[in-house]
């Protein structure tokens, strides 16, 4: 066996070539599942290492050594899947969407879905579980109230994701810290230069949107019809919103995710039999195959038939295998031999934003996986701010804009698809109203180039946050 070597420019350009031929002739010519394109595609990367001189058992460790990076990010999403199955069935999220119906005006709807997923989102640290369980009820209510559902889903992805890049409970924002190797709450301040900025112009942006939207399409009957079919399905009062008060208070808390969405789903499984007449078994059984109900009304079986550990799994098979493809792309030292290339270009802070965004983004797009965007992005860009005396704060920032802020955007990631499947839109129908994250990006560019909040360091303390 040949000693192994790194990848040419041509080889890695054929192989993801050959990957995203794959991957949007599955999607879009002949409609087949993305997560069988993904399977195919370890292969392809796998006849790339032996050709690199590769042992096969060593590539298979590369693949495991992937996943096994993203353990958390799929026991995290099985109790999410969990969580809106038994929440809608214990009357939780019809509760939030009554309640919504009744009292959100619907010129500042857009933005009272922003800043309410951006509370939820920073109280619990999971943006999955804010899109899961306040994502669904504002979806809900703004098809009730005839609002663009792309527009909306904008709305809720933005406020998610706002509150999991700051929340030092996010698994994404621990990720990002310590892979740059800096301390999570200082992080968090640093992000707040860039997230405070970005999270005005956003609230302006929708704040528009809802006075151009709000009261074109409005129908107070259609309202009152809603609000009536949920009441004749589920008992609706106050105390239906206790669960998600336990299970914020439980994260606001530092208690740990995967422990506290669970217990929140069992509070949903009580609730359901406490209040919705289930019997034990089938409010339990609503945590694996998810709330099922037969009804008439499309806004009810649309937007309430859902959840359960059984509707992850394709994401989970996404996780795993776009996991495994990053691990592969790792140990092939692929993307390092990419940036090299551009290596001569990185010589100030405007460029190395650019290249860090851009290698999120690319992270993202081969490694089909946000945690593999946030996990190779630090290890390939770090070198760079090094040389240049840039603060690994600035690192960690720029990976969580380029990692985190573009995962929803490529259809065939873990993000992509959950936020699809969840609210009910396709990736492209939603990804021009993601404003949040391009404001982000363009600020994060801006920073770079003009030196604003751009933080330097010396060689002994580059690492000291």
């Amino acid at each position: 066996m040949k000693t192994p070597r790194l990848p040419s420019i041509g080889e890695i350009v054929i192989v993801l070539l050959l990957f995203l031929a794959v991957v949007v002739s599955f999607a879009l010519i002949f409609e087949l599942p993305i997560q069988l394109a993904l399977f195919i595609s370890w292969f392809i990367v796998i006849a790339l290492g032996i050709r690199l001189g590769y042992k096969y058992d060593f590539l298979q460790k590369a693949i495991t050594k992937g996943i096994g990076n993203g353990l958390e990010a799929i026991l995290i999403l099985l109790a999410v899947g969990a969580l809106i199955g038994t929440w809608i069935s214990g009357g939780i999220v019809p509760s939030l969407i009554y309640y919504g119906l009744e009292f959100i005006n619907p010129t500042f709807f857009l933005l009272a879905t922003l800043v309410i997923c951006s509370i939820t989102s920073v109280a619990t640290g999971t943006s999955w579980g804010t899109v899961g369980t306040a994502g669904i009820a504002m979806m809900a209510i703004g098809e009730g109230m005839g609002m663009p559902l792309p527009l909306v889903a904008g709305a809720v992805i933005s406020g998610a994701y706002f509150g999991d890049k700051l929340s030092p409970l996010s698994d994404s924002t621990i990720l990002s810290a310590s892979m740059a190797k800096v301390d999570v709450i200082a992080h968090v301040r640093a992000m707040l230069y860039l997230d405070i900025p970005a999270y005005i112009v956003t609230s302006i942006l929708f704040t528009i949107a809802g006075f151009m939207y709000g009261g074109n399409n409005f129908d107070s009957e259609r309202v009152e019809f809603l609000k009536s079919s949920l009441h004749d399905v589920f008992q609706i009062n106050v105390w239906m919103l206790i669960p998600m008060v336990v299970v914020i208070v439980l994260l606001a808390l530092k208690k740990p995710s995967l422990p506290s969405i669970a217990v929140g789903s069992l509070l949903g499984v009580i609730w359901g039999v406490l209040f919705q007449d289930l019997s034990v078994s089938s409010a339990f059984n609503t945590a694996y195959s998810g709330f099922s109900i037969e009804s008439d009304i499309t806004f009810i079986t649309e937007l309430l038939n859902r959840g359960g550990i059984e509707s992850m799994v394709g994401s989970i098979i996404v996780i795993i295998f776009g996991l495994g493809f990053g691990g592969l792309l790792e140990e092939l030292g692929v993307l390092k031999v990419l940036l090299s290339k551009f290596e001569q270009f990185l010589t100030n802070a405007g460029n190395v934003t650019t290249a860090t965004i851009f290698t999120g983004l690319l992270g993202n797009i081969f490694g089909c996986a946000m945690y593999v965007s946030l996990i190779l992005t630090p290890k390939i860009m770090q070198d760079s701010y090094d040389r240049l005396k840039i603060n690994r704060l600035v690192l960690a920032r720029n990976s969580e804009v380029g990692g985190t802020l573009t995962s929803g955007m490529v259809p065939w990631t873990d993000n992509g698809i959950f936020l699809a499947t969840i609210l009910g839109v396709s990736t492209f129908a939603y990804l021009p109203f993601m404003w949040l994250s391009f404001v982000s990006i363009i600020i994060a560019i801006i920073y770079g180039y003009t030196g604003k909040f751009i933080w330097y360091t010396t060689d002994e303390n580059k690492n000291v946050s």
